[in-house]
């Protein structure tokens, strides 16, 4: 089949219209739409009719549609828009969501989180990179477009991601009509560094729990019973040394690895990237992609233990941890969980009750391969930044893409990347560098073109 021509002066259309694609993502950011619980799920609302509205503006008629579980849990609010295309044209899915993580201590950020302010080439503000970037890349790519879309596009901005998607399969299959397509592209990932885009083929799976390590009935004084008595935290932190080797490589039986990928990060700009302390060994052994994309990995995100404020000469009943493990692309979630349970257990130092407790499970991602719609999109990514882009995997997880290959086997799904390795995603001082997104709309732009001839 032919290739569909690039209607003339796509590359201007974009850079033309791209102070309106900061404009809308300025627009966003100012909407401080956290989707935990304990914040106010009104701005989330706002947030999605704003978007279904900005939607409207490039030619996509758009819904505020939410769901409720059979056991009685109502969604966030997501948006879902269509435009047709020409008979007998694929449809494409562009996905993205406007759910944003809280914004954390504001003494962390150099900027207001919910203020975007541009420095050095860069907007900063929660939700400017993860993924309000990715919203208005949709809307940039159509808006350049124009009449001259060669297909049918619908849009899915979805508002609960950064909660863990918890209603996004009921989602589908309630709206699985209104969902389908041939092309899905999930514009939530991140691009290889600065100047070089990629193609995330690969995306670890996420397991976590709660471990409780218990050796008294109740806290007695330090003094009187100090020595022969360890207390909890003691015992919790002997039993987490447990998950790692002495190079600091995971030691869970059962839990697996993927091959090697074939590109490597450098060490340098990896600690510069991560904001690694001068001194500080990085753990475990192999490539680092391999240590960040194909080989499980494990870190305590919470503890429960008596605050230094409140400290007495008391030895602790209990503590507890939480721990989160992104497991390699191609294990199952439940298999995982079943092998950190046992060793947990296993490995319960001097007889203390060990309880763990079950949390998220999220499936990987991996790509199917070098197809048709990978060719387009390589090349599309090609044309837009000057350099061909590079395979990457992830080391985070976002097991709602294992959810749409399950829901909608015949589509090809492609993961693209809005963000670079310094946009600091989940973190202070978030950030997107303009002249990459630019580049991501132009990109998008050419990708709906050739989508045409899939």
């Amino acid at each position: 089949m032919s290739q569909t021509p690039v209607p003339s002066g796509l590359r201007d259309r974009v850079a033309a219209g791209f102070p309106r694609v900061r404009a809308d993502l300025e627009q966003l950011a100012r909407i401080p739409s956290v989707s935990s619980p304990a914040f106010d799920q009104a701005e989330v609302a706002r947030s999605a009719r704003m978007v279904a509205d900005l939607l409207g503006e490039v030619g996509v008629p758009a819904e505020v549609l939410t769901v409720t579980t059979a056991d009685g849990r109502v969604g966030r609010p997501a948006v879902v828009g269509h435009r047709p295309g020409p008979a007998g044209a694929p449809t494409v899915l562009l996905y993205a969501h406007h759910d944003v993580q809280p914004p954390g201590p504001r003494e962390d950020w150099d900027t207001e989180p919910f203020e975007p302010t541009e420095r050095g080439g860069r907007l900063y503000g929660r939700g400017a990179a993860d993924d309000k970037a990715g919203i208005v890349a949709h809307l940039g790519a159509l808006r350049a477009l124009g009449d001259d879309l060669p297909v049918g596009v619908t849009v899915f901005v979805e508002g609960e991601e950064e909660v863990g998607s918890p209603t996004f399969v009921e989602f589908l299959h309630t709206y699985r009509e209104r969902l389908a397509a041939d092309v899905i592209v999930v514009a939530d990932s991140v691009n290889w560094k600065v100047g070089v885009p990629a193609l995330t083929v690969g995306l670890r799976g996420l397991v976590d729990c709660e471990v409780e390590v218990a050796v008294l009935e109740h806290a007695v004084h330090s003094g009187m019973y100090g020595g022969p008595v360890l207390d909890a935290p003691t015992l919790l932190a002997r039993l987490i040394a447990t998950l790692h080797d002495e190079d600091g490589s995971v030691a869970v039986d059962g839990l697996t690895r993927s091959p090697d990928p074939s590109v490597d990060y450098d060490e340098t700009a990896m600690r510069a990237d991560a904001g690694v302390l001068p001194g500080v060994r990085l753990a475990g052994t192999g490539p680092l992609t391999a240590r960040l994309w194909t080989r499980p990995a494990i870190s305590v995100i919470g503890m429960d233990v008596t605050s230094v404020a409140e400290a007495s000469n008391t030895i602790a009943a209990s503590a507890r941890a939480r721990l989160s493990v992104r497991i390699a692309p191609g294990q199952d979630p439940a298999e995982a969980a079943a092998a950190l349970r046992t060793h947990l257990e296993r490995h319960a130092p001097f007889g203390a009750r060990v309880t763990v407790t079950d949390g998220e499970q999220g499936k990987s991602f991996a790509a199917a391969g070098d197809t048709p719609a990978t060719q387009a999109a390589r090349q599309a990514f090609t044309e837009a930044w000057g350099v061909e882009p590079v395979d990457i995997g992830v080391g985070g997880s976002i097991p709602f893409i294992a959810e749409l290959t399950e829901v909608f086997p015949d589509a090809a799904i492609l993961v693209t990347g809005v963000e670079d390795p310094d946009s600091r995603a989940h973190a202070a001082n978030e950030s997107v560098h303009l002249g990459e997104l630019e580049k991501v709309v132009l990109a998008e732009a050419l990708l709906l073109v050739r989508a045409a001839s899939l």
